[in-house]
């Protein structure tokens, strides 16, 4: 007779152990998925009911979108279905190019008003003047329409015919001027001197041309001041963010090396690093932030911030920490942005639900008329909205999001003059509202060469970033 050796029966009772697990674990999944599909069922039993006894005949399909943007909705803020217009839109957006006129409009008194025609757009070449009234687009009224839709309508094919009829200022009556649709690239990046010797780069957004935009707007500046560049301010208040990759790559021209921000999900984790090469050749940085910087703002402060190659003056941020990636849903037109992860700076810091702490806390000084509105100008942040991600990593009291204003005189803005005296070398101790814990030397620090990371190393080329929304 032959007997099993000890470890055979160690070896057979591990193996009888893994075959009980796997048939409890697909016990267990099948419990899960009748659980399911009984959800389902009772869905597609509540749904026949409204189409057959609601008051009057439903519209189906906006049922069935309500209910996908429910559930979505009811995972968190930033979770939502995109119908097949709505996708197309936000492709828009994102590529920074669309179809149409070239000019920045809004609503007023029931009709469309011209805020400014974009430099070298056929609306700017059909001497389409800011102040012009849009009465009516191809011969329709624009009374009862939305400014959505207005601009839907003066939007298409490139090559293709559109005729507004303006009313402006000094004329008796309104006229016809017929233009021809061209490609509008949306500008995410302008630029200018600021001091005589300072390049202030503002960023309005995240899309595909904000990369681009960021080096040419360097590229002229030191064209423009030369071996004079003091500094630089980064403008990136009221930016509410955008595409992940946009932002790691604006981090990145401003970094030699060293984690730019991990992202982290139930599925996997990510991590980008900078690559060598400082476009600013290591001038002194400024980022200028608010309540209404969010997300893709968020993660090139932060990342700044922890590397002390800037030094960070405003308010606190909005505090949104986490990525939406967008999925399309195939011949079905529509996709979902579904929030995948969050993410983190390059110390590990959560900013979700509690923003970015400038180093230097400046507000901006209201005039007179919007003192009464200074609530209508703080923003709620990311901590006020129900149903957001909780910050895993700061258990302490949530807070983000602050005043939202900007002035549009630069001489008033407190905040851009704080900038333009800090890299003047000027002390800045009484523009400050309350000192950054954090941060007590960062006015000495902003003049020494980027910290480095002993324990990073430079990725050896770099990794292109999903195409994820970081917003």
């Amino acid at each position: 007779m032959k007997y099993l050796r000890p470890f055979s029966y160690m070896a057979l009772g591990a193996l009888m152990m893994i075959g009980v697990w796997q048939a409890l674990h697909s016990a267990r999944a099948g419990e899960d998925n009748l659980k399911v599909y009984r959800q389902l069922d009772l869905f597609g039993d509540v749904f026949d009911r409204v189409r057959a006894n609601y008051v009057e005949k439903p519209d189906e399909e906006k049922l069935v979108e309500a209910a996908i943007n429910g559930m979505l909705q009811s995972l968190d803020p930033h979770s939502s279905y995109l119908n097949p217009k709505n996708f197309r839109d936000m492709q828009v957006q994102t590529r920074g190019e669309f179809g149409g006129l070239g000019i920045e409009v809004t609503m007023e008194n029931g009709v469309i008003k011209v805020v400014s025609p974009i430099d070298d757009t056929p609306a700017a070449r059909a001497g389409i003047m800011a102040g012009d009234y849009i009465i009516k687009i191809d011969g329709k009224s624009v009374q009862g329409m939305t400014l959505n839709q207005a601009v839907e309508k003066m939007r298409g094919k490139v090559g293709t015919p559109i005729t507004i009829t303006v009313l402006r200022k000094g004329r008796k009556k309104p006229f016809d001027v017929k233009i021809i649709r061209d490609i509008i690239r949306i500008k995410s990046v302008k630029h200018s001197i600021e001091g005589g010797d300072i390049g202030y780069i503002r960023i309005t957004s995240f899309n595909e041309q904000t990369g681009p935009g960021l080096e040419e707007a360097i590229k002229d500046i030191k064209k423009k001041l030369g071996d004079k560049v003091k500094g630089y301010i980064i403008d990136l208040r009221n930016n509410p963010g955008g595409l992940l990759d946009q932002a790691i790559q604006v981090a990145d021209d401003f970094l030699e090396h060293g984690e730019i921000v991990s992202t982290r999900g139930r599925t996997e984790q990510e991590r980008y690093n900078a690559t060598p090469g400082d476009l600013t050749d290591g001038k002194p940085i400024v980022v200028l932030i608010n309540g209404g910087s969010a997300s893709a703002s968020e993660i090139v402060a932060g990342a700044l911030q922890d590397h002390k190659r800037a030094t960070i003056i405003g308010t606190r941020s909005f505090g949104k920490g986490s990525v939406q990636t967008i999925i399309p849903l195939g011949p079905r037109g529509g996709a979902i942005r579904l929030t995948t992860a969050r993410y983190y700076t390059p110390k590990g810091r959560s900013i979700q639900a509690k923003g970015i702490e400038p180093d230097y806390v400046i507000e901006e000084e209201l005039p007179p008329e919007l003192k009464d509105k200074i609530d209508q100008l703080r923003t709620r942040g990311e901590a006020a909205l129900p149903g957001h991600l909780k910050n895993d990593k700061h258990k302490g009291k949530e807070e983000s999001g602050s005043l939202a204003y900007v002035p549009k005189d630069k001489a008033k803005d407190t905040q851009l003059q704080a900038a333009i005296k800090f890299l003047h070398g000027q002390d800045i101790a009484m523009m400050v509202k309350k000192p950054a814990a954090k941060e007590k030397d960062t006015q000495a620090k902003a003049s020494e060469k980027p910290a480095s990371r002993e324990a990073q190393k430079p990725a050896a080329e770099k990794k292109e970033a999903p195409k994820q929304k970081a917003e």
